[in-house]
């Protein structure tokens, strides 16, 4: 689902809980008003492109009220399709007009309402065109008393887009509209029109989702040495902090699931299989899965020492410090690889960049002990989180992350990278493993050496081990505490702008 479908999903039930009504907006994507309970409560018109457009809402029976906003626009391509690649020479472009287009429906539609919301939570570039018509159109004098909070999930993605000149520009959504192009403005590039910029330019709060990662974004980004802070948005970011409009809130972790018991060895190897059959299902030829069938096939009957488990994107952010070389000339992943040797496994789970992926495919095929499941199955990451011994997250950055929740809720210690969300999370030796570096190189060692610290402690130390163990799973990073943080700190804060 991705962090800010966890937060979507999980946010707003802890806000009712807490008292508070909440309504989720949401395209349709020409697929979900079509689900069962989805009925229709509405048509507006929306100006769009120079063009009226009729847009249809539907509301959802579900937990928490949902309006689901449907229109061709919303699906350009295949229903239910979310993103688009629009390749290095147009980036952005397909979804930014999307976006664009949602925002502007749903801020009809909000204008549109007899009892308009106390507060409109946006979250990431895709929600900040809502603050273009809140500010510039016509619809101003209807939004200006809404409070807007702005969550920063991500900087590493931005919606940059030029301000004319093509079909995927401002002028082209909202021609004639009378805007302040210094508030719009990408801080590198004034021909460009930067969403995130201009979201934390204009919203009444803004927030990210943990603590470290607050304080991290307002330095700049050093790539060199391997630190990512504010991707040229630090001065906006700072700004925000010294006006009092930036906060860091932690997400939190659903602990209301059945802990199942732990699988047995041969049960798991069993749902391995399973799952790479249902990749195979569907991709027949393609050798990334024969070779992680091939590599588990070969696993002894009998669990090994040690069973480590990594779930994930397979990006840049996730992968930097699994790839970068040794002073041997050797990556990260084959060291713990080689120090695993026959006396454990790695299973890792997740795809993302072709580059990457034909990375991992390769060392694969080199380490009879690295099974790598090119895909994605919840079922089957939830059962990893249960059986595996030792969870690895070196992120070069990371904002929250939820992936190191599970797998601690689930009793799996990590070995974390100590940036954002996982340095609040993970306690160096308490109730995982934290490694820190001044460079890449230098993170990517202490990444090794802090697996072969916690690979040493499992088997010289059990008693130790367990104990860390149980503080793993002890450790709760609730939606409750996290809901009232918002509330307090982001809804009910009287902001100078009002």
């Amino acid at each position: 689902m991705g962090g800010v479908g966890d937060v979507i999903r999980d946010l707003p039930p802890a806000i009712v809980a807490e008292g508070w009504r909440a309504t989720i907006m949401t395209p349709s994507f020409g697929q979900f008003h079509q689900e069962p309970g989805a009925e229709p409560i509405g048509r507006y018109k929306v100006l769009f492109g120079g063009e009226e457009h009729d847009v249809e809402y539907f509301e959802l029976d579900a937990e928490i009220r949902t309006i689901l906003v449907h229109h061709p626009i919303l699906a350009p391509t295949d229903p239910g399709r979310v993103y688009h690649d629009d390749g290095a020479s147009r980036p952005f472009a397909t979804d930014a007009s999307k976006f664009a287009f949602f925002c502007a429906a749903s801020a009809v539609w909000i204008a549109e309402q007899a009892s308009p919301p106390d507060v409109v939570h946006l979250h990431d570039w895709h929600a900040a065109y809502y603050l273009v018509m809140k500010n510039f159109t016509a619809l101003k004098s209807k939004l200006q008393d809404i409070r807007t909070v702005f969550t920063i999930h991500n900087l590493a993605y931005q919606g940059q887009r030029p301000f004319e000149g093509d079909a995927s520009s401002l002028v082209a959504w909202f021609p004639g509209m009378d805007y302040e192009p210094a508030e719009l403005a990408d801080p590198h590039s004034p021909s460009a029109i930067n969403p995130m910029a201009f979201a934390i330019r204009m919203a009444d709060q803004v927030n990210t989702v943990s603590p470290t990662y607050a304080h991290e974004i307002c330095m700049s980004s050093d790539h060199g040495r391997g630190f990512f802070g504010g991707e040229g948005l630090e001065a906006e970011i700072s700004h925000a902090a010294s006006e009092g409009r930036l906060h860091g809130i932690l997400n939190g972790c659903d602990y209301d699931v059945q802990h199942e018991r732990r699988p047995g060895w041969l049960e798991f190897l069993e749902a391995s299989e399973q799952t790479l059959q249902g990749f195979l299902a569907k991709e027949p030829d393609d050798p990334v899965h024969h070779r992680a069938l091939e590599n588990l096939r070969a696993l002894p009957k009998r669990r090994p020492m040690h069973v480590l488990s990594s779930i994930g994107r397979v990006v840049d952010q996730k992968m930097q410090l699994f790839f970068t070389t040794l002073n041997d000339g050797r990556s990260a992943l084959e060291h713990i690889l080689d120090r695993l040797g026959d006396k454990g496994a790695f299973f890792l789970l997740g795809s993302g960049d072709k580059g990457h992926e034909a990375t991992l495919a390769d060392i694969a095929g080199k380490h009879a002990n690295f099974i790598y499941f090119r895909g994605y199955s919840e079922a089957f990451g939830s059962m990893l989180y249960r059986c595996g011994d030792l969870f690895l997250m070196p992120s070069s950055f990371e904002p929250c992350g939820i992936s190191q929740m599970h797998a601690m809720r689930d009793g799996q210690p990590c070995v974390v990278h100590g940036v954002g969300g996982l340095r609040d999370t993970v306690d160096d030796s308490n109730t995982g493993f934290v490694f820190e570096g001044m460079n890449p190189p230098q993170q990517a060692a202490n990444f090794v050496a802090s697996v072969g610290r916690a690979m040493d402690m499992r088997r010289d130390h059990p008693s130790s081990w367990a104990d860390l163990k149980t503080r793993a799973a002890a450790c709760r990073f609730d939606w409750a505490s996290s809901a009232r943080q918002y509330i307090e700190t982001l809804y009910e804060h009287n902001s100078s702008r009002h």
